[in-house]
This record gives C-alpha cells, sequence and structure tokens, in this order.
C-alpha cells in the first residue's frame, strides 16, 4: 500500500503544473468577468459579450444563468469568446460611457470594434450570433460615440459626478436629518456660487489672453473746440458755406406765400392787366381756370459745385 500511495503522489505532482495550466487556460477562455472603471479597458483586445446589468432588475436576473451558460458552451466549441458583466450601480462612469438606457444591456466587442447586440436572449441566438459572424450585419458604434473616445469620457466623468453628488443628497437626508427641500436648497446655492465662480475664472482668463485694446485720448483746448464748432479754424464759414447758406434764405423767401417778391412778381401783375382789359373789351371767353389757378414754375439758381 505504501508503494501504491507514493506512486499515486508522485503522478500527482508531476502532473499538477499541467492541470493548473489546463484550469488556467480554460477559466481565461469562459469564466465571467467582472468590469469595472479600473479594468474595462481590456475588452479592446478579443472578442467578447459585454453585460450591462444590476441586481434589482428582475430582466437581468432572468439572463443571469443564461449567461453563465454562454461562456461554458463557447468553452466547449473551441470560440476564442468571453464574456464580461458591468454592475451600474458600482461603475456608473461605465454605463455612461457606453449610453446604457436600458437593463440588460448587451455588446459584442471584437478587437475594439463595439456593436449592440439586439437579438434574442437565449444561449442558442447569442451562440449563433457569434459563430456565424452575423455580428458583421450590423453597424458599429460612431467613433464619435466610441466608448473609448475622448468626449465618452467627458461624459463618464459627468455620470461620476451624477452618482457623487446622490450620494451626498442621501447622506444629508439619512445621516443629518434635512428634508428633501432642504439639501435640494444646499445644491441650489452651491450651484449659483460655483457658476459665479467659473464665471469670474472665464472673464479673468479672456482678459489675460486678449487684453482690451486702450484708445488714445487727444485733448484739446476749449478755443480749438469752439472753432470746430463754428465749421473754421478762423471763426468764419467758408465761401461755398456762406453762398449754400444764401440760396437756402432766398429761396425760402421766394415761396413763402405772404413775401413780398410774391406779391410784386411780374407774373401776377401781367395776369391782372390781361384780366382788366378783356372785361373792359367785352369778350365774352372766360378766362382758363387751369392756366390762372396754375402758379407759374420758378427755376432755382444753380448752386455752386462742392
Amino acid at each position: 500500500m505504501a508503494r501504491v500511495y507514493d506512486a499515486s503522489r508522485r503522478i500527482l505532482i508531476f502532473s499538477f503544473p499541467f492541470i493548473v495550466l489546463l484550469c488556467s487556460t480554460i477559466d481565461f477562455a469562459s469564466a465571467n468577468k467582472e468590469l469595472n472603471e479600473n479594468n474595462w479597458k481590456e475588452i479592446l483586445e478579443g472578442e467578447w459579450m459585454l453585460e450591462f446589468y444590476a441586481p434589482w432588475c428582475p430582466a437581468c436576473n432572468a439572463l443571469a444563468p443564461a449567461w453563465k451558460e454562454l461562456s461554458t458552451r463557447a468553452a466547449k466549441n473551441s470560440l476564442p469568446l468571453r464574456t464580461a458583466a458591468v454592475d451600474v450601480t458600482n461603475s456608473p462612469g461605465l454605463s455612461g460611457r457606453f449610453v446604457v438606457t436600458a437593463l440588460p444591456t448587451i455588446f459584442h466587442v471584437k478587437d475594439g470594434e463595439f456593436r449592440q447586440y439586439k437579438g434574442p436572449r437565449d444561449v442558442e441566438s447569442m451562440l449563433t450570433f457569434v459563430e456565424n459572424k452575423k455580428w458583421k450585419q450590423t453597424d458599429p458604434i460612431p467613433g464619435w460615440k466610441a466608448p473609448d473616445s475622448l468626449q465618452m469620457s467627458l461624459v463618464a466623468e459627468f455620470f461620476k459626478m451624477s452618482q457623487a453628488l446622490r450620494g451626498v443628497h442621501n447622506m444629508l437626508m439619512e445621516a443629518y436629518g434635512l428634508p428633501s427641500w432642504g439639501s435640494y436648497l444646499i445644491f441650489a446655492i452651491a450651484t449659483i456660487f460655483v457658476g459665479a465662480l467659473v464665471g469670474l475664472i472665464l472673464v479673468c482668463v479672456i482678459d489675460f489672453l486678449h487684453p482690451p485694446q486702450k484708445v488714445d485720448k487727444k485733448f484739446i483746448s476749449r478755443s480749438e473746440l469752439e472753432k470746430l464748432a463754428r465749421g473754421d479754424n478762423d471763426g468764419k464759414k467758408s465761401d461755398d458755406e456762406q453762398e449754400l447758406i444764401n440760396d437756402d434764405i432766398l429761396d425760402d423767401a421766394e415761396n413763402s406765400p405772404n413775401s413780398d417778391a410774391e406779391k410784386n412778381s411780374p407774373s401776377d401783375t401781367s395776369e391782372d392787366e390781361n384780366e382788366k382789359t378783356s372785361e373792359a373789351a367785352g369778350d365774352s371767353k372766360p378766362a382758363d381756370k387751369d392756366s390762372s389757378d396754375k402758379p407759374e414754375a420758378r427755376k432755382r439758381r444753380p448752386r455752386k459745385a462742392d
């Protein structure tokens, strides 16, 4: 018995490294991996099926047995497929990075290309989707929306911040006993203060990068200002300006109905004399109303060109 025991022990010791290597390989190929903010970039290499779930989600709990079986069946079929899962309650940044709006959400990842799986959620359908490469019929997520892009990294940070603010809100209500409106009031005041501080910082940065240009002021004496107001440095108007003013005065005087020029105009006196002569001669033809009523057009004196 001792010899049999020694022989079995030697065989076990000799085969132990191979067993460990085999188990580690199978585990690497088929085991479900839990992803978080630190290790999610592992799925950028190789082929993966990724699930987003939450412990309180009934549909996620119903999918859990099929999801575990998927990794086992993939290993039996010698598929280089690995499965991973993300708990959105523990990793809210990843849910924002992948824009997860419903649970459970499944993605197929192949060498850094992301495609959302929208087929049936049973093992056979998901294996067929991978084996027959039906994922090629699905358009990948565009580059601007890719989870590893810069803009989606910013979205992930906003999701993290929202989760942190939610934790502060719960702490204020549970630990300090504040009502919900008191917590909201504190957040409102903090938002106004932070907004004012950020605005002040932006104004200072803009003034530093693009300082306002200084306008050179020209100082003149009061006497020079009065001369400029009168239109000439000598305090006298130019001949052209004076002639224009005189013409305007003359035109106004001629156009006024009560002016002496209108009363003593030669056209009016000639018309009165013609009417008297026609009445004395007994002329029966009445004077043309249009010609008598229509005032004579006057020509304006041409002004000197500027």
